[in-house]
């Protein structure tokens, strides 16, 4: 199955992430999120015999795109525990890190996974299939306060309080069986002419939860300042505001309250150096290719 990746996730803004870890040869570098492996085959077609790449997924069905070469290696974890699965390979600095955060296009589109409202399945969206609580565990036992929260903090729902009540409501009469079943029994929250924004937003709220996604984030991006070599490059894509937010906070102080911190000279002790004050974003043909890209953001910092 060497050519599923085309049809699994096509890599957004694959030339500058890539360009913009300044690959060595004979480096050693992580991709964070494989999926479909585009980000880690380019990363390949750059690095010389003694280069090496390591690949993190929590999903197991990345392993269909697994890619064949001995300089890579696949590690079917979480990210979180980046340290720890490279420690066990006698790896302890690597020269470059890649992350394309979010959700891939065969996720999206497979219905059995619960991410999407397009189709009809079970409330799970679990990356890690293997182990963690179901959307469907979080809707049915969640207090009605905690509903709220998650909801505002992580999906930004204008009504979550409103929300909260009509869940835990329709949840004592019967749990919630599919995405459908639960879409329906929310309607009365449900803006008539931003319905498919609501939702999206009321799952992207779920799924962070599920897979406590901007926790995993934030270990990451605080073991990364060991991993990396001086000079090693971090590379971040993230798609909504929370974890864009993380990632330039702590790429521009090395810090979550972006205080910026110097010693008695005035020197800026930030762990990393910012390659471009701003996000990159895709342009507008790899908008108009892959519609799936257009929130995408792209920051890149050095290792001092």
């Amino acid at each position: 199955m060497e050519n599923s990746w085309k049809t699994y996730h096509n890599p957004v803004l694959l030339a500058p992430s890539v360009e913009g870890l300044n690959i060595n040869p004979s480096g050693v570098y992580v991709d964070l999120t494989f999926g479909s492996g585009g980000h880690a085959r380019a990363i390949l077609a750059k690095l010389g015999d003694k280069g090496k790449l390591f690949a993190f997924d929590q999903d197991l069905d990345s392993k269909i795109n697994q890619v064949t070469d001995s300089r890579f290696t696949l590690i079917n974890h979480n990210f979180k525990y980046i340290k720890n699965h490279l420690q066990f390979y006698g790896v302890e600095k690597v020269d470059g890190i890649l992350g394309d955060l979010g959700v891939s296009s065969h996720q999206f589109d497979c219905g059995e996974r619960g991410f999407s409202t397009r189709f009809d399945g079970p409330l799970d969206m679990r990356m890690d299939t293997r182990k963690g609580i179901k959307a469907a565990d979080i809707l049915q036992t969640y207090s009605e306060n905690e509903l709220s929260k998650l909801f505002y903090q992580y999906g930004e729902i204008h009504n979550a309080k409103r929300l909260s009540a009509l869940i835990v409501e329709k949840r004592a009469e019967k749990p919630f069986s599919t995405s459908r079943d639960f879409i329906e029994r929310i309607q009365a929250c449900v803006p008539k002419q931003k319905d498919f924004k609501y939702l999206a937003q009321l799952y992207q709220a779920l799924r962070i939860t599920v897979n406590d996604e901007l926790g995993a984030l934030q270990s990451m991006l605080e073991q990364s300042v060991d991993l990396l070599h001086k000079g090693g490059r971090l590379a971040i894509i993230s798609y909504h505001s929370l974890e864009d937010r993380l990632v330039k906070f702590f790429m521009r102080s090395g810090n979550w309250e972006d205080k910026i911190t110097k010693d008695f000279y005035g020197n800026d002790l930030s762990p990393f150096k910012l390659i471009h004050r701003k996000a990159i974003v895709p342009d507008e043909q790899e908008v108009a290719e892959n519609n799936r890209s257009r929130s995408a953001k792209l920051r890149i910092a050095e290792k001092k």
